[in-house]
């Protein structure tokens, strides 16, 4: 088959692609197909959105070739088609971060006025953790925990954060992460704990990037 402009083909296919990117609520889906493999119905309940809403955007996304899907009974999972997923989601995000003058009023706004504290880095919190110095926590929910965490974290749910910290070890640095460098969890459970009298900062990135970057993840038994 003879193709009269290869070029503009090309582009008509990474077109699909962006195009398949391009809506809030499917960029919160990839972020929570990053946590783990998800049901239509388990991904409609964690969104507060109707099933049949999921569902058609979850086939805009497979036709993008963002998400791929495996039938397991009744139900279909879908799953990010793989790791250059959530690398084109982080660089869509790093060019809102540096261009658009919108994303800085927000992260102004809301996420430096609940934290502005330098976040910790993956490498600085591994050498806390050898040394004992840290108390790591994963401020997303028991199910998102059970499909892989950090090794030696504790699941304290941002809503558990208050009852929990009365056996939190004074003597240790808290860490919290949560599904991303902009998840709103770990800002939230950072800040109530500082309010509490502990000491405590954000890992900079989630759960994803750690796994992305070949660390160590465990999972639920």
């Amino acid at each position: 088959m003879s193709i009269r402009n290869p070029k503009q083909a090309l582009y008509e296919q990474f077109a699909i692609v962006a195009k398949a990117l391009g809506h809030p609520l499917r960029l919160e889906m990839i972020e929570h197909l990053a946590q783990g493999s998800r049901s239509v119905e388990a991904l409609a309940a964690k969104l507060g959105q109707p099933v049949a809403n999921i569902s058609q955007h979850l086939q805009a996304l497979r036709r993008g070739g963002i998400v791929s899907a495996e039938r397991d009974g009744k139900f279909v999972h879908y799953s990010l088609a793989d790791a250059s997923v959530l690398s084109a989601f982080a660089a869509i995000r790093g060019v809102a971060e540096r261009q658009l003058a919108e994303v800085d009023r927000i992260v102004r706004g809301y996420f430096d006025a609940r934290d502005d504290m330098r976040p910790v880095g993956r490498e600085e919190l591994q050498a806390l953790m050898r040394d004992g110095l840290v108390t790591l926590i994963d401020v997303r929910p028991a199910d998102e925990f059970a499909l892989g965490h950090v090794p030696g974290a504790i699941n304290v749910p941002l809503r558990e954060i208050n009852a929990w910290s009365g056996s939190a070890d004074a003597g240790k640095q808290i860490v919290a992460y949560c599904r991303g460098p902009w998840c709103v969890m770990s800002f939230e459970a950072v800040a109530a704990l500082r309010s509490l009298g502990l000491a405590a900062r954000r890992l900079e990135e989630g759960m994803p990037e750690w796994r992305a970057a070949g660390l160590p993840v465990e999972a639920a038994a």
